[in-house]
């Protein structure tokens, strides 16, 4: 049987970053979770099991704003959300809006094999506590004075930080995600957030959505940016359907790139193709992502030219 060099590529957010000390910081976090990942896929593991792996150890990173360390809304409380796609069946399934649970990619993931398989806030939050999940609270103190500190100037900044780090205080957004490609040769995309920050309850972002979150046979997607932005575009099935149409994950991902940019969208996005081509795209300054193209791992971090497509 015909085995494939498994791959891999991740995301911590995408939006700016200007100091160097958050740079440093971040890189060694997203390559140490890369490796840890890639060896799961390199002894067999499947796609759905990689990215299920790797949002866990995303949203138990408190840098990112996912799971622990996510964003408060403006009402001062955490609400989570995420998403899973298998891509041979085609299976989406996602919470909306969770509160209070360590991992929300593990409900993501138990909803696979459910009939219903998108639930929002208190059907979410019932569902963990059938499943005997235990209580967790994912706020920070980083995020706590971040949340005090806007509400002292009356939520002027509008949304959260996409990295957690005391040496800027500019605006930021982010998500997390994993795409994954096995020795299968099947994909899987995940995709995990703490929402924008200071956002209206009820807000709902693109990350449990097949616009932020896609995968088939022939590719998978994750997305990342401004929710609104990545909706209006229907980024991830975007990419992924002009894959199947017959364009290569590059020019797929530089085509819907260019689009956004010339809709003055804020976003980034992985990817993964069947034939092992990695790729990634961003219109908004930088895209806080690492990858294992089976030989070495890589990352975006400094990735500040003006083009809008990457792969390798």
């Amino acid at each position: 049987m015909t085995t494939t060099q498994p791959k891999l590529i991740i995301h911590g957010g995408a939006s700016s970053l200007n100091d160097k000390g958050s740079l440093a910081k971040v890189r060694p976090i997203l390559h140490n979770i890369v490796t840890e990942v890639y060896q799961l896929l390199n002894n067999g593991g499947t796609a759905v099991d990689a990215v299920v792996r790797g949002c866990q150890l995303l949203e138990n990173e408190p840098s990112f704003n996912a799971g622990t360390g996510s964003v408060l809304q403006s009402d001062g409380q955490i609400r989570m959300s995420a998403s899973l796609m298998e891509g041979l069946n085609q299976t989406f399934s996602g919470v909306i809006n969770i509160s209070r649970v360590k991992n929300p990619i593990n409900l993501a993931k138990y909803l696979q094999d459910e009939s219903d398989r998108i639930l929002s806030d208190m059907g979410a939050m019932e569902l963990a506590r059938e499943l005997n999940i235990p209580i967790y609270d994912p706020l920070t103190e980083f995020r706590a004075k971040e949340w005090i500190a806007e509400w002292k100037d009356d939520f002027q900044s509008k949304m959260g930080r996409l990295f957690a780090s005391t040496e800027s205080n500019e605006a930021r957004r982010g998500t997390i995600g994993v795409v994954a490609l096995d020795s299968q040769g099947k994909i899987a995309a995940g995709t995990s957030t703490g929402g924008k920050g200071l956002e209206r309850i009820g807000r709902v972002s693109d990350s449990a959505m097949p616009a932020g979150n896609y995968a088939t046979a022939e590719a998978g997607v994750s997305c990342t940016g401004v929710g609104e932005d990545i909706v209006n575009e229907c980024l991830a099935a975007r990419v992924v359907i002009r894959v199947g149409d017959g364009l290569s994950l590059p020019d797929a991902m530089e085509k819907s790139m260019k689009e956004s940019k010339k809709r003055d969208r804020d976003l980034g996005a992985i990817a993964l193709a069947d034939n092992g081509v990695i790729s990634w795209g961003k219109t908004s300054e930088i895209l806080l992502a690492a990858y294992h193209d089976g030989s070495t791992i890589g990352d975006t971090l400094e990735w500040q030219t003006e083009e809008l497509m990457g792969h390798c």
